[in-house]
């Protein structure tokens, strides 16, 4: 069965930090505090496997318009539940059309702006999927946060306090793995961050033990 509950949070960041180190020196997440309708909530955004065989990778999507976000984009702070579907505003990382490159487009690295008008004209490049150490993929999300910008962050909901968590792909998980029952469609977790010209820039992370394509109910394929 999917996860218990699905959804987004709406607000603004506060601050940004890792977990502190364990024995063999890494770190598991980046934590976010997000103010939202008065509330203070704790994000913990996975950038490394807790199983140490297993490792992490990653996208920063930039460009993204309201419209690619779709209804998600115009609701207010705060944690709103989602359906599981694509209509919902929820994220899937291998069926929302904004995770699909068009075809004939080249991925470069540029200005927000740039980006957005780029992929108006032409339609838009996702990058492939990174792999490195934890260390890495913080590099490459942290950049993201600063100037205390508007977040929208995917996951599912801490079941005691304010915060979210899952905050990752959670389909694709291996039919020996833990999690195999967690998986479904249109419940990815992932971070999404407004920038000064106005767009958003999307941060998606995944294990590897994770599939690439999944069938109807998450599961590999």
């Amino acid at each position: 069965m999917p996860l218990d509950r699905y959804g987004v949070l709406v607000g603004a960041l506060v601050s940004h930090f890792r977990d502190t180190p364990d024995d063999q020196g890494r770190w598991f997440h980046v934590n976010l505090r997000v103010k939202a309708g008065g509330a203070q909530y704790r994000v913990a955004v996975d950038v490394d496997s807790h199983q140490s065989a297993v490792g992490v990778e990653w996208k920063v999507v930039a460009g993204l318009t309201g419209a690619n976000l779709g209804p998600v984009a115009a609701l207010d702070e705060g944690y709103h539940d989602l359906t599981m579907t694509s209509s919902s505003g929820a994220v899937d990382y291998q069926r929302s059309r904004w995770m699909q490159s068009r075809p004939g487009c080249v991925f470069v690295a540029m200005p927000d702006p740039v980006m957005a008008f780029l992929s108006q004209l032409f339609g838009r490049r996702v990058p492939p999927w990174s792999q490195g150490s934890n260390l890495d993929a913080a590099a490459a999300f942290e950049p993201l946060l600063a100037g205390s910008p508007k977040v929208l962050v995917f996951g599912e909901p801490f079941t005691t306090g304010l915060g979210m968590h899952n905050v990752h792909q959670n389909q694709g998980d291996p039919a020996a793995s833990q999690w195999w029952a967690e998986n479904g469609i249109w419940q990815d977790g992932c971070t999404v961050v407004q920038q000064a010209s106005g767009g958003w820039t999307a941060f998606v992370s995944k294990f590897t033990s994770q599939a690439y394509r999944t069938d109807g109910q998450g599961h590999p394929r």
